[in-house]
């Protein structure tokens, strides 16, 4: 009796711990967007305030991204230095710090806090679908769904928000910004428990993994994450300004960025589940990156139908980047190797994908229309398609040993 006793207390142990992982993860992943997108519906108010040209505000954008590729390649190193759970703390701190660096100054402070952010979202990036992958390897699906699901909700909830609660309090861009360092903090107070479950094997569970860089399912995947987070993130940084100049207010606009997010949480809470259902996801690729393309012609072509045209593109969008981080565990035989093609995908991915804000801003300038941005992100779907395709075929990712 007492040894069944003791059973089944270690199991609801085990449930209770399991289950505080999984809130620990979504709450993590939530404040992996609203650094980067709350600023979409406050860049007008930023750029009259500090002066900034077209061309510098889509380089304030493109910054976190970029910073989400550079650093990537750190995170498996601090991950096997430090174990996941440390790292990841760090990351939460330094995001809070960004947050306050980003609004207590100059213009300088401005650039110098996005890029803290950058670097803190870059860890949490690389080491969350890792983490799945070794502590839910039998419910990866469902993990990665409520990961993006999260990741989404956070995104929606910074461009709808951000400016009304800006001016409830009074408060200039700074303040609207600044409140989601507090949203951090809930983070982080979820997340210390989680150091307790660090052992003395504070790597990610293996030998190091080299020699992706010549695999051809790499790659795909890489060139697949790349192109669909170049589109999402010049679509967040610069379509609230594409309403303002159609005669939509900031928050209106906000609110518009705000419901592509909302619905992506459907796309992304089910494109993993779909995913890890099938052994191949090329159908997949093709079907969300075409809603995609419908949502991004409508807001080019179809004045009016902004509700419509919002609300396809963010369903796409929310499905590709949920398919995104699947694939770097479908196409991973463990854990090191989910880490190593993590790391590669964003790295390279996001550096690719910096160039989305950047461009559309600069393009902007150039033409004085949105007509040619917004083709140009319409056309890049294409080759988008193609690489999900064939990354969404069947079949490992290969290593050298280390």
């Amino acid at each position: 009796m007492t040894a069944v006793t003791a059973d089944a207390t270690t199991t609801r142990a085990t449930r209770s711990s399991v289950w505080w992982v999984g809130v620990a993860i979504v709450l993590v992943a939530a404040n992996l967007r609203p650094a980067v997108v709350g600023v979409a519906p406050m860049l007008a108010e930023i750029q009259a305030s500090e002066g900034l040209s077209g061309t510098a505000a889509g380089v304030l954008t493109a910054l976190p991204v970029l910073c989400f590729g550079l650093l990537a390649p750190a995170a498996p190193r601090l991950a096997r230095r430090f174990g996941i759970e440390r790292a990841l703390l760090g990351a939460l701190l330094l995001l809070c710090v960004g947050f306050a660096v980003r609004g207590i100054g100059p213009v300088s402070t401005l650039f110098a806090g996005t890029v803290l952010v950058g670097s803190a979202i870059a860890i949490g990036n690389v080491l969350l679908p890792s983490l799945i992958k070794r502590d839910f390897a039998h419910r990866t699906g469902v993990m990665t769904g409520l990961y993006t699901m999260a990741i989404s909700a956070g995104g929606a909830l910074s461009a709808g928000v951000t400016v009304p609660l800006a001016r409830a309090a009074g408060v200039d861009w700074r303040g609207g910004l600044g409140v989601w360092g507090l949203f951090a903090l809930v983070a982080v107070a979820f997340w210390v428990p989680q150091l307790r479950r660090v052992d003395r094997r504070t790597g990610t569970g293996g030998a190091r993994v080299t020699g992706l860089s010549r695999d051809p399912v790499a790659w795909q995947v890489t060139a697949f994450m790349g192109l669909q987070s170049l589109g999402f993130y010049a679509a967040a940084a610069w379509l609230p300004a594409v309403f303002v100049d159609r005669g939509f207010t900031p928050a209106a606009a906000g609110w518009l960025l705000s419901l592509a997010s909302l619905v992506g949480i459907v796309g992304a809470m089910s494109a993993p589940m779909l995913a890890t259902r099938f052994r191949r996801q090329r159908l997949l690729a093709v079907g969300q990156t075409t809603l995609a393309g419908l949502g991004l012609l409508g807001v080019l072509a179809l004045p009016g139908a902004e509700v419509a045209a919002m609300t396809a593109l963010g369903i796409g969008q929310g499905a590709a980047l949920g398919l995104a981080l699947t694939l770097m565990a479908l196409r991973a035989p463990d854990a090191p190797h989910a880490a190593a093609l993590s790391g590669m995908a964003q790295s390279i991915g996001y550096v690719v994908a910096a160039a989305g804000p950047f461009t559309v801003g600069a393009l902007h300038d150039v033409t004085g229309t949105w007509t040619w941005p917004l083709a140009l992100l319409l056309a890049l779907l294409v080759p988008q398609a193609i690489v999900g395709a064939l990354a969404g075929r069947d079949r490992f990712v290969r290593s050298r040993p280390a």
